[in-house]
Formats: structure tokens, C-alpha cells, sequence
């Protein structure tokens, strides 16, 4: 055979809306199918396609050339699914009638988007595209729209900061405080960004598959991800009442030491929510008969973090002298000082006790 002509259908409308099982092979078959989609929904684009595959195929015809039709349907979800069904027809038409190559009918881009999936199959000879002569762009735009409401890549990038900034002028408007709602939405936005350029937003959606899978299994995991999740809301919370506290003072004392106040006050309850994740693993991995010396090493580097972070604050917010925290300058270096030794001593332990976890029992499995 010279050429399969291929009529793609990737939602399945003529399964859905017709009732007819594909691959649908011959010019009658085609036509019976058609006619049934249109009666089923004469609004649907694929109606066109099927007619515009039926004219290509007598055009071939009557030039002389060997050729066939048949429409393949993929699935109502488009994407791997659909995909996987369409190479399965499309493979299945190759072994039975053996075209030198195919020639693609479709109604627009979404159909379009599995042809490098035909590529890697077989040779295309070309691509028809049927519309509605009265809105040519109508298929395409609708599936790039599609796209972006879709796509959680798109829909979060283009979607998220516009929502958080009318969300955060809403609730400074309710509080009575429109004037802040400008700052609000700049350091929500900027926290946003920051995130998703961090690529913070991955660790996130794996945290979430984590704490469902430790569900559905009945893992210790899961009470321990939700206690951890109870904790920072409490750093958060915490955090942000002496930041507000300070940031009402009649001197005020600039971002930079409110900064340090939300960390001095809130770091060990983030510390302890950390931990808590952590042992949550250490404990699941102990009754599936698992010892992981990274696991074990993080319990003490948390623990020494917590220490810097809280004693370097404290020092910080000490040498302001204009800044009434309640921490004595001498003081604060002692707290400095002592953490800095008890925080070296934390690792060199979690350095001992992780290599001797790793040299006496079996680690995870690589991730």
C-alpha cells in the first residue's frame, strides 16, 4: 500500500458520544461512524475530520496511488493514556497493511500533538489540517487555553501571583489597613517567586506524595508529617506576633532585626517540627528492617543549625542598643560562644554515629 490516511480523533469523541470501538478502517466504516458522531453531536469537530480523511483518500485514489483510511481514537483523558491507545491502533494498522508512509487528518492542534508519536513509527508524507471555515483558529486557541488551565506547570506560573495579590488586598482591606496591603502583596509575591526559583515548589509536591503514600500504607510517617505541619504553623504564628510587636514600637528598628526577631523566636519550633519528620522516617524505616545513616546524620545537624541560628540572632539583636530585647550584649556572646562549641561537638557525633550506622547494618535503597 502506498498511503494510510490517519483521521486522529484523541478524546474519543466517537467512542463517547457514537459508541463506535476504533480503529475504524475503510471508506464505508469512516462514513457509517461519521454520520453516527453527527447525529450523536453535530457540533463536533471530528465530524469534519472524518470527511475531510474521506476526500483525501479518493483524491490518492483517483490519482493512481494504493491507499486506505482509518480513524484511531485515543481517550476522554487526553495525554499518556490517550497516547498510548493511538500508538497501539496505529501500530496494529502498519503490521496489517504495511503503507510506505501515512498522511495525518486532523481538526487542530491537539490532534496534531501526537504526531512526533507517528514520526517514530512510520513515515509522514503530510498533515491536513479541517476547520470551520468561519473560525479558523477556533480549535487551536481553545487547546492552548486548554493548556494553560491544565497544565499545573502553566496554571500555577500564571495563576498563583495575581491570586495571592488580590487575596492579600482583600484581607488587609477587611483588617482595615488598605495602606498595607501594597507591602503585603510585594513580600507575598516576591516570596512566591522565590520559591518556585528555588525550586522549593518540587520538594513541596514530593513532601505531599510522601505524607500520602505514609497514609494509604499506615505509616508512623504520617502522624508525625502532620504534627510537624501543627509546629510550623505554630513558628509561623509565633513569629509573626513579636515581628508585629516589634514592628509597633515607637522606635522602629528597621527590617533587617524584625527579620532577626521572627528567627530568634521561631527557629527551634521549625527545628523541632524537622526532627519530628525525621524521626517519623527513622521509625518506619526501623520496622521495615532499614537503617539509613543519612536519615540518622540529619537529627544532628538539625539540632546543631537550630543552635547558630538561635545564638547568632540572639547576638544580633543584643548589639542594637536602641532595641530592648532582653538580652544582655555579655550575655548574648556567652550564648554565641557555647552554642558555637556544643554545635560543633552535635556534628562530630552525628558524623561518628552515621558512619558506624552505615559500616554495621544494610542502608535504604538509593532514591
Amino acid at each position: 500500500m502506498d498511503v494510510l490516511v490517519l483521521c486522529i480523533d484523541r478524546d474519543n469523541d466517537l467512542g463517547r458520544k457514537a459508541g463506535v470501538e476504533s480503529p475504524i478502517v475503510g471508506r464505508e466504516g469512516n462514513i457509517n461512524a461519521a454520520i453516527k458522531l453527527a447525529m450523536a453531536d453535530p457540533e463536533d469537530s471530528d465530524v469534519n475530520t472524518i470527511f475531510g480523511g474521506i476526500k483525501v483518500l479518493d483524491e490518492l485514489v483517483a490519482s493512481g496511488k494504493e491507499a486506505e483510511i482509518a480513524s484511531l481514537a485515543g481517550d476522554l483523558k487526553v495525554g499518556l493514556i490517550s497516547d498510548d491507545k493511538l500508538a497501539e491502533q496505529l501500530e496494529a494498522l502498519i503490521l496489517r497493511f504495511k503503507p510506505a508512509g501515512v498522511l495525518v487528518v486532523s481538526d487542530g492542534a491537539e490532534d496534531e500533538a501526537i504526531l512526533p508519536i507517528i514520526q517514530s513509527r512510520i513515515k509522514v508524507n503530510g498533515v491536513r489540517r479541517v476547520l470551520v471555515k468561519q473560525s479558523p483558529n477556533l480549535e487551536s486557541t481553545y487547546y492552548l487555553l486548554k493548556q494553560v488551565f491544565t497544565d499545573p506547570k502553566i496554571s500555577h506560573t500564571v495563576f498563583i501571583p495575581p491570586a495571592l495579590a488580590l487575596l492579600m488586598f482583600a484581607i488587609f482591606s477587611l483588617l482595615g489597613y488598605p495602606s498595607g496591603a501594597v507591602v503585603a502583596i510585594t513580600g507575598a509575591v516576591g516570596l512566591y517567586l522565590l520559591f518556585r526559583g528555588l525550586g522549593l515548589d518540587d520538594s513541596m509536591e514530593e513532601a505531599k506524595q510522601t505524607l500520602r503514600n505514609s497514609l494509604y500504607a499506615g505509616k508512623i510517617a504520617f502522624i508525625t508529617y502532620i504534627l510537624a505541619a501543627m509546629l510550623v504553623v505554630i513558628a509561623t504564628v509565633r513569629g509573626v506576633a513579636y515581628f508585629w510587636q516589634y514592628y509597633h514600637e515607637p522606635m522602629f528598628p528597621g527590617y533587617f532585626m524584625l527579620g532577626m526577631i521572627y528567627l530568634h523566636e521561631s527557629i527551634w519550633w521549625y527545628i523541632v517540627a524537622a526532627l519530628c519528620i525525621n524521626l517519623g522516617k527513622i521509625m518506619d524505616m526501623y520496622l521495615e528492617g532499614i537503617r539509613d545513616a543519612r536519615t540518622f546524620s540529619y537529627l544532628f545537624f538539625l539540632l546543631a543549625t537550630g543552635l547558630i541560628i538561635w545564638s547568632a540572632s540572639g547576638f544580633i539583636l543584643a548589639s542594637n542598643a536602641d532595641l530592648k530585647f532582653g538580652i544582655g550584649m555579655v550575655e548574648s556572646i556567652q550564648y554565641l560562644a557555647i552554642s558555637a562549641i556544643v554545635a560543633i561537638l552535635i556534628t562530630l557525633v552525628g558524623v561518628n554515629v552515621s558512619k558506624r550506622i552505615a559500616g554495621e547494618s544494610p542502608t535504604a535503597p538509593a532514591k
